[in-house]
């Protein structure tokens, strides 16, 4: 049956490429889209992305690669978004207002569309009217580079209708991804947000001298702030200690592989906010999604003390080593 579903992957950075390996396992027909010409003359030549996990590489017999965005969307079943969110906007805002009738749109990103401080799925519900039971959520914890070394990881696949869910699992499981299901499409992707805001706390307490006794306690208390957050934007049983959640964050906020993290202990060192964008030359999603989420807390008042700390750092321009000298007289 999976196999039967055509599925395109629209974006072209590293969570997108190690997505399109992992589908490359069970599927023999992938739409990929590249904004860049130039990028997909270099992967049908060379067999691997220019830029992102240049160590894959792909069976170009089994992708369709397009710079052409309409048309990469119009003949699959199932779309998966994997562009940051900063310009998801700009790349769907001029798509036919049909484009995504009786598709499964599934989002991989891990961040809130800043133009109308929506989670991915509300954006898709409200300004794309795709129907909330098509709209799944791919979360962690996963990072792109052990994708790439084939490690054994884990994904949830969350959707209204848990159906959905399963149908992209089948097409995603293979020797090193294990996949499981979730219909909590609202509280996976939000605490998948706030785990990249938790991730760039850390990575600022890192650089100032904290060591790993109160990175400990910062998560701890991180997946409280997550759970009382998304409780409050979304109230329905869920259990926060799952992998879906936890099990992110923990991956994000400890990892070598997290770009937020990363980030993070550039501004921890002293680095300006546009110098560690800079040197990374890749999107860390926790920039933009604190101040987003800061923005909707005006409406909930939830005690988000992590989040606000980091807001308070980068857009309120607060002295970081104040700021989480602060931070840690309230943590317990």
């Amino acid at each position: 049956m999976t196999n039967e579903k055509r599925i395109a992957v629209i974006g072209s950075g590293s969570w997108a490429t190690a997505i399109v390996k992992i589908l490359s396992n069970n599927n023999n027909s992938i739409n990929w889209y590249f904004r860049n010409q130039s990028d997909i003359d270099f992967v049908k030549k060379y067999k691997h992305n220019p830029k992102y996990l240049s160590s894959v590489s792909f069976d170009l017999n089994k992708l369709t690669i397009s710079s052409h965005l309409e048309e990469t969307i119009s003949q699959a079943d199932i779309i998966i978004l994997s562009v940051p969110s900063a310009f998801i906007n700009d790349t769907l805002k001029n798509l036919p207002k049909t484009i995504f009738e009786n598709k499964l749109v599934f989002s991989a990103i891990k961040g809130i569309v800043p133009e109308y401080n929506l989670i991915v799925g509300e954006y898709l519900n409200t300004i794309h009217n795709v129907p909330l039971e098509s709209i799944g959520v791919i979360t962690g914890p996963c990072h792109a580079e052990e994708v790439a070394l084939e490690k054994l990881s884990y994904l949830t696949l969350a959707c209204r209708d848990i159906n959905n869910a399963e149908l992209l699992c089948e097409a995603m499981r293979c020797r090193y991804i294990k996949c499981s299901s979730s219909d909590d499409i609202y509280g996976t992707e939000i605490s998948a947000v706030l785990k990249n805001v938790i991730a760039v706390a850390g990575g600022i307490c890192h650089s100032l001298g904290y060591g790993d006794n109160f990175l400990s306690v910062l998560v701890s208390n991180a997946i409280q702030e997550i759970d009382r957050f998304v409780a409050a934007v979304h109230p329905i049983e869920r259990d926060t200690k799952a992998s879906a959640y936890l099990g992110d964050l923990i991956v994000t906020a400890y990892s070598q592989f997290s770009r937020n993290r990363m980030f993070g202990a550039m501004l921890g060192k002293g680095y300006s906010v546009k110098n560690a964008q800079l040197e990374m030359n890749m999107i860390a999603e926790g920039y933009y999604a604190v101040k987003c989420v800061c923005e909707i807390n005006k409406k909930y008042n939830v005690h988000i003390p992590i989040t606000n700390a980091v807001n308070n750092i980068i857009y309120n321009h607060k002295d970081a080593k104040v700021e989480m000298e602060l931070l840690a007289d309230m943590l317990s």
